[in-house]
């Protein structure tokens, strides 16, 4: 875990990830339904991302690409990544994206993450300093929760520029210029 404490580290690690056991287990009970409680080399089973990479380690086992970066998410984010609802496919999009990555055997995960973060991002700053309410709140629905942040700030940074440009103060006295000296006599 990248930290112990961090809930959005703690529900990323909770998405479930396709794993092939390249060796057997027994008294593992992954199924409830099975009349065993053994593992065959070669099953296929869906684990959370947090035991599966701990499997891994142990090379027990070998995992798959995930669902959520399959050839069809590929495609849509090519086409049009602002339209993308990544929401849907994991909320935490780029931060599983960032784990799953070094550890399964498509490489070209990175790449894609980078693009569609690059090519979100502006889409992203634009609607939070543009868009109307109604607008906006249809935006947040296909936003990961690293663009929800992202959002979020790019709106009060927008707010604050429009307070201070509005008529805030512009300059402030400091308050040691406000005190008399005392004389020495």
């Amino acid at each position: 875990m990248a930290n112990y404490y961090d809930i959005d580290d703690i529900i990323t690690q909770e998405e479930f990830v396709s794993v092939i056991f390249q060796k057997a287990a027994g008294g593992v009970g992954i199924d409830p339904s099975s009349e065993t409680d053994s593992v065959e080399v070669g099953s296929k089973v869906e684990l959370p991302f947090w035991l599966a990479h701990e499997l891994q380690l142990r090379q027990a086992v070998s995992m798959n690409v995930p669902a959520c970066f399959n050839q069809k998410t590929r495609l849509e984010i090519q086409a049009d990544s602002a339209c993308v609802d990544l929401r849907s496919r994991s909320p935490y999009f780029y931060e599983f994206g960032c784990k799953i990555a070094p550890l399964v055997a498509d490489r070209t995960i990175g790449p894609l993450l980078l693009s569609a973060f690059k090519s979100r991002y502006k889409e992203v700053l634009t609607k939070a300093h543009t868009a109307a309410y109604p607008a906006a709140s249809k935006h947040l629905t296909i936003l990961t929760k690293e663009e929800t942040h992202l959002y979020e700030a790019a709106q009060s940074s927008m707010a604050a520029f429009k307070k201070w440009r509005m008529g805030g103060p512009r300059f402030q006295r400091a308050s040691i210029l406000g005190r008399k000296r005392k004389s020495n006599e």
